[in-house]
């Protein structure tokens, strides 16, 4: 919890201390995204305003590159790592990068998984009188549980290359200068402690469950 919490505080403070310094190329982030998409090759992908303050991701079923209105369209340094990180998932999967279509995959089943293993351990508990049965609730919830965490350790590989072709695209093209990659990075570097401390947060929630259920074993 305390990790989760700091990670969310990193990356609010990152990007709101970068949000307001903008870039000297003055490109903003859907400028970005269309820059590195068109250096890499890639024709056939959208990028649109969200009208939310945040929220931005890449959709790889419409090929799609959401980004709210502040990263759409302002050139701050956190628009165009935002922007420069989104691009990179675009161009994992017009290369077909096996951990981004593993758990785009994946994503099904761990969607039914998460909505469906907590209520199963919960039920087990309450009919712990029923023994056997109430034990086979219990441990279907841990191993749909068990769907979830790894789907957090998927994501891991998947998030460090998006970033990590992004800086390296950034540079290249030379988008950022000097001190604008090392706040673009720190921007980047926090956003990516949250996904760690989701892991984190979920593998220890799953050894708790298998502690639990060892105890009323």
């Amino acid at each position: 919890m305390l990790l989760a919490f700091y990670a969310s505080a990193k990356v609010r403070t990152s990007m709101s201390r970068f949000a307001n310094v903008a870039t000297r190329k003055g490109l903003t982030g859907a400028q970005i995204a269309e820059e590195m998409l068109s250096r890499a090759g890639v024709r056939d992908v959208n990028i649109e305003m969200l009208n939310a303050p945040n929220g931005d991701h890449y959709d790889p079923k419409s090929r799609t590159i959401r980004l709210s209105a502040p990263n759409f369209k302002t050139s701050s340094i956190t628009a165009v790592a935002v922007a420069a990180h989104e691009a990179g998932h675009a161009i994992q999967h017009n290369e077909e990068y096996v951990p981004l279509a593993f758990r785009s995959g994946i994503f099904p089943l761990v969607r039914i998984s998460s909505m469906m293993a907590m209520p199963l351990i919960i039920i087990g508990f309450i009919f712990a009188a029923g023994g056997e049965f109430s034990m086979m609730f219990i441990n279907l919830g841990i191993i749909f549980f068990a769907v979830t965490v790894f789907f957090h350790l998927v994501t891991l590989p998947v998030e460090f290359n998006a970033s990590n072709r992004a800086m390296e695209l950034l540079e290249v093209g030379r988008y950022l200068e000097g001190d604008e990659i090392d706040g673009a990075k720190k921007v980047l570097n926090a956003a990516a402690l949250t996904y760690v401390a989701a892991a984190a947060a979920a593998i220890s929630q799953l050894l708790r469950l298998v502690l639990l259920s060892g105890r009323r074993r």
